[in-house]
This record gives structure tokens, C-alpha cells and sequence, in this order.
């Protein structure tokens, strides 16, 4: 089958004007500068190295920071961290994956075997590495720490399955980390504060761990219609000090048991943190941006925080199996489908609110 083929067999495949060994990839020039241009192939550095054939990548969220200019990177820089595809080449030092496996990875590289990720912690592996660095939204990617990173379907799914797939390595991955941190499960009130993929998928979370109402903070009708469609029982339109007062008020003047924060900016997290109970959690995952926290708020909230990075590869296995066996679909939260050569497109779109998230089709 066509996705058995090599790298280096598919390489002649090429349109005219390819370059002999280079591929297509999205690079960032300048904040609003994004081209889709030649990039070299990447191949086996490491013993522990994969080659993957990407299927889909997408936009982050995250992304967008530095598409602003809000976030400095070194320019012009690769982007995309979020990828699914077909192994192509291994490292002699890999053992569980073949060629030719469908495979879902996440945005850090892991070992998944050191402390931290034995913990549930891969995010903080002793030997991470940042896949933004590599570069998913490109036709070609090399995956450090293979055999901890990369996690392999049974058998090549459907087409209609890769979406929701790719969520996976990173927004579902991360709603749900946010969800578990939060604590959500039966007989709690959820408050979710963002609307965008990972706090859609937050409720998605919040939904399959049993939680009893959750409250979607939105003001877009196309997320509100979304969010209750993942599991959303309500929908909050405030925000700031009024978003604060109308859960106070939803929840009998106390807060919500559990709430998740998928922005990353100073109002959400106060947001977040003052519509908790006493003893709530909090479950911050959005990139934290000129966040600060008064020590006597945190003294007298009595709440619990926990967040930071998501540890997605703890998450996988599961959430690749309800997908997997359809039990959930988070697919959905891409509602923008573009070829590779039209990320500046998804980027735009993303940044004007006018899509949620943009998949990238090589």
C-alpha cells in the first residue's frame, strides 16, 4: 500500500520544484508571517529515533502567541507540535514500533520510563524534548525517545477517525489533564473558563469522568452550541468579576467544585481561581502570560491548584481507545480543514476567532 513506501521512496513522488532531500514545511518568519517553504528531510540522528509520514497537524492555540508577537522565538522558526501519521524509519535502538504503524505522539518527546514519567509525569521527562522545536506541520518528522513518545493504533484507522486522533496529541490530551487536576468526577460542579479546543475538550473530560453539571464561559454561539454537544449543562456568557458573581450565583453563593482554566492571561486565572470553592481545585493548563498570583488571595481562597504542561502520553492509551471504539469524537473542534500549503490560512482564521482550530493536511 501507498503508505508502506519509504522516505526515500516517496521523495521522487514530489511535485516540480522540490528540492532533492527536502520536504514542505511551515516555517514563521515574523509575527503574522507564516510561508509553507522547502525544509531539509529529517532523518535518524539518534538510535532512538523515528521517521514518521505526518497524516495531519494542526494549529495550537499556543501558536498563536508568538503568530502575535506576544511570545519571541528565534525566526524564522518550524512550527507545529501536534501530529499523527505512519512510521517510515526507525532507530536501531527501537523496539515497539514498526514500519508502517499508524502512530499518534504528543507535544514533549518522554523516554516514559525516568522518575517523572513513571510518575504520570511525562511532560517533565529527564530527557523531554520540545517537539515545537522539530516542526509537525510539515510532511516529514523525526520523533526523539520513539518507543515512549509514540503510541500505535491496532491497525490503520478510517479517514474519519484521524481528526480525532490527531486531538489527541495535544487538546484532548490537555483538557482532560486539566479536567483530572481540577478533580471532576461525580457529584461535582465543573466550570470551565475558555472556549477554545482545549477548554471545549475540557467539558468533553469533565463529561466522561462523571461530573454532574458543567459550565461552559462562553460568548460565541458556534463554541456554546459545541460545548453542549461534548456534555455542557450550562452556559455563562460573563466574564471578569460578573462571569465570578453568575457561577457564585449558580452554585448557591459557594463556587464550583472544580475548574478549569484554558486561557493562560491574568483575568482567567483570577477567573478560574475565585470561582472555586473552598477546598475546589483549580486545573490550569493555559500558557501562562504576565500571570501573577497574590500570595493572601492563594492564603485566604483555600483552593488547590495544580497544572503546567499536560503529561498527554499518560493520557494516550485511554483516550486512543475511546476514539478508537467511538465512545467520543473530539475530533469536532476542527472546524477548518486546509492542505499544508494554506497554514497561513489556518493561522489567520485562528486569530481572527473566525475558526476554533485549523487541521493541516500534508
Amino acid at each position: 500500500m501507498y503508505w508502506r513506501y519509504t522516505l526515500r521512496q516517496k521523495l521522487p513522488q514530489k511535485e516540480p520544484g522540490w528540492l532533492p532531500g527536502s520536504m514542505r514545511g511551515a516555517i514563521l518568519y515574523s509575527p503574522g508571517d507564516v510561508r509553507v517553504q522547502e525544509r531539509p528531510d529529517p532523518r535518524i540522528e539518534q538510535p532512538t529515533d523515528a521517521i514518521i509520514r505526518v497524516s495531519a497537524a494542526c494549529v495550537c492555540g499556543s501558536d498563536l502567541w508568538p503568530y502575535r508577537g506576544i511570545q519571541p522565538v528565534h525566526q524564522p522558526s518550524p512550527m507545529g507540535h501536534e501530529y499523527v501519521g505512519v512510521v517510515e524509519e526507525v532507530g536501531g535502538d527501537v523496539k515497539n514500533l514498526t514500519k508502517g504503524q499508524f502512530v499518534v505522539g504528543s507535544f514533549w518527546a518522554s523516554d516514559n520510563t525516568c522518575e517523572n514519567c513513571r510518575a504520570g509525569y511525562q511532560s517533565a521527562c529527564l530527557h523531554r524534548v520540545g517537539m515545537g522545536s522539530l516542526g509537525s506541520q510539515a510532511e516529514y518528522l523525526r520523533v526523539p525517545l520513539a518507543d515512549g513518545t509514540l503510541v500505535a493504533t491496532p491497525e490503520m484507522p478510517p479517514a474519519d477517525l484521524i481528526p480525532s486522533y490527531l486531538a489527541a496529541s495535544d487538546v484532548l490530551g490537555t483538557g482532560w489533564f486539566a479536567a483530572v487536576a481540577a478533580e471532576a468526577g461525580p457529584g461535582k460542579t465543573v466550570a470551565v473558563v475558555g472556549d477554545g479546543a482545549v477548554g471545549l475538550l475540557g467539558v468533553l473530560a469533565a463529561r466522561q469522568l462523571g461530573a454532574e453539571r458543567i459550565i461552559a464561559m462562553s460568548r460565541h454561539a458556534d463554541r456554546q452550541k459545541l460545548a453542549l454537544e461534548f456534555g455542557a449543562t450550562d452556559i455563562v456568557t460573563e466574564r471578569g468579576d460578573e462571569g465570578i458573581a453568575r457561577i457564585k450565583e449558580m452554585t448557591g453563593g459557594i463556587g464550583a467544585h472544580s475548574v478549569i482554566e484554558a486561557v493562560g492571561t491574568q483575568e482567567s486565572m483570577m477567573q478560574a481561581i475565585r470561582s472555586t470553592r473552598p477546598g475546589g481545585n483549580v486545573g490550569f493548563v493555559g500558557v501562562s502570560h504576565d500571570v501573577s498570583l497574590d500570595g493572601m488571595d492563594l492564603f485566604w481562597s483555600l483552593v488547590k491548584l495544580q497544572g503546567g504542561p499536560a503529561p498527554v502520553r499518560r493520557f494516550l492509551p485511554h483516550l486512543m481507545d475511546l476514539i478508537g471504539n467511538r465512545v467520543i469524537e473530539p475530533g469536532k473542534v476542527f472546524d477548518l480543514d486546509l492542505p499544508l500549503e494554506r497554514a497561513a490560512e489556518g493561522y489567520q482564521a485562528m486569530d481572527e476567532r473566525r475558526a476554533v482550530k485549523a487541521l493541516l493536511r500534508p
